[in-house]
């Protein structure tokens, strides 16, 4: 299926949204609840799976769909935005976290993109939202993501998104790069995927860095943040008061140390 050809700007820096600019009947598909504002002839529509499929696929192709998100720990449901009237309207879709979002356009690199579970935004129609299987064991085991990642195929626009500063790499045939686990975001379809051990005691009990790096091999195009939400989740959540119920201090100018007064 042909994907719909649509326009679309960025906004901000950091809290990015994107704005995907319809023509008559054209249709874009979001993650539930991914939506900040629409054009008031742009007509929402919840679906099974992200509606790429030709509808003689029938009931059981919608639940296969689904049942893909499901695999990747996304919402059973999807959601597309096709726009009813007749003349150009416009959706806009919001990041979730701070960080960038990635239009990437999969007809210039082979008509597939892996990326990580949670990392896809929207897309135009007849893109296809799957899953891809990573069959070693060492990189499902240690790989950051678990044997699931997110696989989307077609020739039309996506929209991906990370957390802090986003660079590309385009590695030649044999070129190797080693990355954090969890700062990988995405890759094109003829990068070679694998996970290497750090090595050293020394290096694995007290370097920081994990025991694992993920080592891709070109050829092809890599995407890497700076800031995983899950490291970002872990300091904050360091951070956080252990008492949450008892916040009398915060504010004061003694701060905790009033507390011991008011025994």
């Amino acid at each position: 299926m042909k994907s719909h050809d649509v326009d679309f700007q960025l906004y901000g820096n950091d809290m990015q949204f994107v704005e995907i600019e319809l023509d008559p009947k054209e249709t874009v598909i979001a993650e539930a609840g991914a939506m900040m504002m629409m054009d008031q002839n742009i007509e929402m529509e919840t679906i099974f799976g992200d509606g790429s499929k030709k509808s003689s696929s029938g009931l059981f192709g919608a639940l296969g769909g689904a049942a893909k998100r499901v695999l990747t720990g996304e919402s059973l449901f999807m959601t597309a935005f096709t726009n009813a009237g007749n003349n150009k309207e416009r959706v806009s879709f919001a990041s979730p976290y701070p960080g960038k979002i990635i239009p990437v356009d999969l007809s210039l690199v082979g008509g597939k993109l892996i990326c990580q579970k949670d990392a896809f935004l929207c897309a135009a129609k007849g893109v296809s939202v799957g899953i891809d299987f990573r069959k070693k064991l060492s990189v499902g085991f240690f790989g950051g993501e678990g044997f699931i990642l997110q696989k989307l195929e077609g020739d039309g626009l996506c929209f991906i998104h990370a957390g802090g500063t986003i660079v590309k790499k385009e590695l030649i045939p044999g070129q190797k790069l080693k990355v954090d686990t969890g700062c990988l975001v995405a890759m094109s379809k003829d990068i070679h995927y694998d996970i290497e051990f750090v090595g050293g005691i020394k290096n694995t009990l007290f370097g920081g860095e994990g025991i694992f790096f993920a080592t891709l091999t070109g050829p092809g195009d890599v995407w890497i943040q700076s800031l995983p939400f899950s490291r970002l989740a872990s300091k904050v959540f360091a951070s956080a008061p252990q008492n949450y119920g008892d916040q009398r201090g915060e504010g004061s100018i003694l701060g905790s140390f009033g507390n011991m007064f008011e025994k």
